[in-house]
């Protein structure tokens, strides 16, 4: 039977103390990882919404700037349209954006790429790591799974890896959640953020796909919408997520 992130109000796991809370002082901090501009707001905007509100810091590290994304433009035209896409759905979100400096249809995983996706990471202290699902059409979504997963590794943050869906039986296969979050009082604000990258045609997307997931989760979860996750925090557990939303 699939968990829920009692951090979000859903129940169903243990809770830990309240030293896990985010404060004015010492703010938790998640990095979510993204493969092009508007995959993180897609699989997690809504839960990235709900942690910001309550006061943790959210940074979004998207791993191209989307320099293959709009046909007809040229890489450093298409680059330029989709980081001031990307920087306005962060404001949104209230979240940092950073990019690592690969190319949208060329990403790679080697080992020069690990290291310095490493060192990019390693200064911000990430507290938690969202990143996508391995099993997907997409390469580019594939190499930022197998980064994030790396990066968990590496930095061990101490509250876990949780691994978002993009765009179910469409480019995301294989994908069975065991955490839910409850975004019902954000669906608002995560559409504000899709539609921020104007380049990609949100109304389309929002409508033959992301509005579906949400609700089909919505309706897993008991819900009205929800987001899903699996988590894989599996070396040193930590107890779940901090209970700092409900």
């Amino acid at each position: 039977m699939a968990g829920t992130l009692p951090a979000l109000g859903l129940g169903g796991l243990a809770v830990p103390g309240a030293a896990h809370a985010a404060s004015p002082d010492a703010p938790l901090h998640i990095v979510c990882i993204g493969a092009h501009p508007d995959d993180p707001e897609s699989g997690c905007g809504g839960t990235l919404a709900r942690f910001t509100a309550a006061g943790w810091r959210v940074t979004i590290v998207y791993l191209t700037r989307g320099e293959a994304g709009i046909p007809g433009k040229t890489h450093a035209q298409a680059a330029a349209i989709r980081t001031a896409e990307a920087e306005a759905a962060c404001r949104i979100l209230r979240a940092t954006p950073v990019f690592a400096g690969q190319i949208d249809g060329a990403t790679e995983f080697n080992h020069a790429r690990y290291a310095a996706f490493i060192e990019l990471l390693r200064p911000r202290r990430p507290d938690l790591i969202f990143t996508h699902w391995p099993v997907d059409t997409h390469p580019d979504h594939e190499v930022a799974a197998l980064l994030g997963w790396r990066a968990y590794l590496a930095l061990r943050p101490r509250l876990g890896l949780y691994l978002y869906e993009v765009d179910l039986g469409g480019e995301t296969f294989g994908f069975s959640p065991n955490h839910y979050v409850d975004i019902g009082a954000v669906v608002a604000q995560k559409k504000a953020a899709l539609f921020a990258h104007q380049s990609q045609h949100p109304a389309e997307i929002w409508d033959d796909y992301h509005r579906e997931m949400e609700n089909f989760r919505g309706r897993e979860a008991g819900v009205q919408q929800a987001e899903a996750f699996v988590e894989l925090t599996r070396l040193w557990p930590q107890g779940g997520l901090p209970n700092v939303l409900s």
